[in-house]
């Protein structure tokens, strides 16, 4: 008697111990994209005259976005990295064949990154270069472009070069006009050939509070009016700390307080009136 009520309690919390689980698995998910949704989006203001005059004088971008780290992280069947908490949720799994053996990718995409790229869409041409095997590449930009059309121009590992045991990403590849495109990489080693081309990105690993994406946007806003990519590298090593700053501090006053920052009796601190600044910069010292 004593030993089956022994194995009936034994088998309950093996089974509460599952639902729990269940339970768990269900709320993290759920909570992921409740913060997403909460955080402050890049609100998109009308162009003004002068702004799209400029426009119509500078060619459109191209935009070439790693994925690896940059816009998704993924680990194969059931490997976990210890950056990745044990019970967080893929976005997507994905079944693949590498070598006639069958791999699953457990695919978890950056915050914000569809609200990212459906903004930078609008402003540039998009382009996948990923150091990472076609099979795998193309799956994965099919699941982020959820048949929108705006990752069809995809490159992949047969087309980087080997150099110093990284894989590096050549962007005449894709254009021999460097004066029109952009590369936003995680990795330094990719863009080695091209430093005044690269937007760096700092390596993501599942961490559900990550706003790198967003922080972009304003930045990314301003350099589609440039006539020339590599031009303002230097600059943007030093204004995109201030402009990450002001950003920052423009979404914790806002979430907290719903106040704005006040710089004086009539002006406000808005990610838009840095944009702007940096738009009449460009177009007031660089001839298209």
């Amino acid at each position: 008697m004593l030993k089956q009520l022994q194995m009936g309690i034994r088998a309950f919390l093996v089974l509460a111990s599952k639902i729990w689980n269940f339970i768990c698995f269900v709320f993290r998910k759920q909570l992921r994209t409740i913060v997403q949704h909460q955080t402050v989006k890049y609100d998109v203001l009308p162009l003004s005259p002068l702004s799209k005059h400029r426009l119509s004088l500078v060619k459109r971008k191209i935009l070439v976005l790693d994925l690896d780290e940059t816009l998704i992280h993924s680990h194969h069947d059931g490997v976990i990295r210890q950056m990745v908490k044990p019970g967080t949720p893929p976005d997507f799994v994905l079944k693949v064949t590498i070598d006639r053996h069958p791999v699953r990718f457990f695919v978890h995409k950056r915050p914000h990154v569809d609200f990212f790229l459906d903004m930078v869409s609008k402003w540039y041409d998009l382009v996948i270069f990923t150091a990472s095997m076609e099979i795998y590449g193309a799956a994965v930009a099919d699941k982020l472009d959820n048949n929108r059309g705006i990752l069809t121009k995809r490159y992949y590992r047969q087309h980087c070069c080997v150099r110093y045991g990284s894989f590096n990403k050549d962007l005449s590849a894709i254009t021999q006009d460097l004066s029109s495109i952009f590369i936003l990489d995680n990795s330094p080693g990719a863009y080695r050939a091209y430093p005044d081309n690269a937007i760096p990105i700092k390596s993501w690993f599942c961490d559900a509070s990550d706003t790198a994406l967003l922080n972009l946007l304003p930045m990314l806003d301003a350099l589609r009016f440039t006539s020339d990519a590599r031009m303002y590298s230097d600059a943007m090593s030093i204004l995109l700390p201030l402009l990450y700053q002001c950003v920052f501090e423009w979404r914790r006053h806002l979430c907290s307080s719903m106040a704005q920052i006040s710089i004086s009796h009539t002006e406000t601190l808005h990610p838009h009136l840095i944009v702007q600044y940096l738009q009449i910069c460009f177009s007031t010292t660089a001839d298209p």
